[in-house]
C-alpha cells in the first residue's frame, strides 16, 4: 500500500482546499519543489500532483512548475488538474510525468479517452470525484449525472491503469475515510484503486489496509493531514511495512 503525499498548485504555491472550494483555499509553502522535495527527503514512493489552476481553466497552467518539480526529484510522480486532450498529456508525459489523472475527459469525451489510453498504455488513470454518490466534472464544479457504476465498466475496457477516488464532502475537511464506498469499489474494480477524501490519521490508513490485500487498492492520497501533522508519513509508511512484513 503507497501513501502518495499530495501537492496541489494553484497561483504557484502548494495549497489544499476543502471540498474542492477554490475560495476556501490554506496556503501551505510558497515553494511547491521545496515541498516535493521534502516528502522525497522523508521517504515518499510517489507523488500526487495536482494543477488546481488547471482544473479550473482546463488547460496545463502549471506545466513549467511541475516540469521543474519532476526534474528535482527520483521518485515517480502521477499528475492530474485540466488535462483534457492527447496534447496536454503529451506535454505532462514529455516532462517526466509518469502518469497522467484523467476527470473531466473521461467522463465527457469517451473516444478521445481511450485514444489517451492506447497511445500512453499504464500511464493515464482516472479521478472519479463523487459527491453525494453523484460524479463532478471541471474541476468539481460540474454535475455529470453519473455514478461509479455507469462508467467503471468502459475505464475497464479501455485500459485504465488507475483509479483516484475522492470523497468530495470530505476531501480537506480531516473527517475520516470512507471506507464502505472505497471497499465496494475496491472489490468490483479490476483496475487499482487510490483512495482519496479524508485520509487524516494513521487509523485512517489502519482501516484502508485490509482493501489492499482483500481488494483492488492500491494505496491513498493524503494532503491537509500531512501538512497540518495529524498523519505522519514516515509512521504511516513504517506501520505499513510493519504490516508487509508480517
Amino acid at each position: 500500500m503507497i501513501i502518495f503525499p499530495a501537492v496541489d498548485i494553484k497561483d504557484g504555491q502548494a495549497v489544499r482546499l476543502r471540498r474542492g472550494r477554490a475560495d476556501d483555499v490554506t496556503v501551505f509553502s510558497p515553494d511547491p519543489v521545496a515541498m516535493a522535495a521534502k516528502w522525497q527527503e522523508m521517504g515518499a514512493r510517489f507523488l500526487h500532483i495536482v494543477d488546481l489552476d488547471g482544473a479550473f481553466a482546463g488547460s496545463e497552467v502549471n506545466l513549467p512548475l511541475i516540469a521543474r518539480m519532476r526534474n528535482e526529484l527520483s521518485i515517480p510522480v502521477q499528475v492530474g488538474g485540466g488535462i483534457r486532450s492527447l496534447e496536454a498529456a503529451r506535454k505532462y508525459v514529455d516532462a517526466g510525468a509518469d502518469r497522467c489523472i484523467i476527470g473531466t475527459m473521461a467522463l465527457e469525451d469517451p473516444d478521445g479517452y481511450a485514444a489517451l489510453c492506447e497511445t500512453f498504455p499504464g500511464k493515464i488513470g482516472v479521478s472519479l470525484d463523487a459527491e453525494g454518490g453523484k460524479l463532478k466534472t471541471k474541476g468539481w464544479v460540474a454535475d455529470s449525472g453519473l455514478t461509479v457504476d455507469d462508467v467503471l465498466p468502459r475505464l475497464e475496457k479501455t485500459g485504465t491503469a488507475f483509479i483516484v477516488y475522492t470523497d468530495i464532502d470530505r476531501d480537506g475537511m480531516q473527517t475520516g475515510v470512507n471506507v464502505a464506498a472505497l471497499e465496494a469499489l475496491a472489490k468490483k474494480s479490476a483496475i487499482p484503486v487510490i483512495a482519496a477524501g479524508g485520509v487524516a490519521t494513521l487509523e485512517d490508513v489502519k482501516a484502508l489496509y485490509p482493501l489492499s490485500r482483500s481488494a483492488n487498492l492500491e494505496g491513498a492520497v493524503s494532503g491537509r493531514a500531512l501538512y497540518d501533522g495529524t498523519l505522519d508519513l514516515r509512521e504511516a509508511m513504517n506501520w505499513i511495512a510493519s504490516q508487509e512484513e508480517g
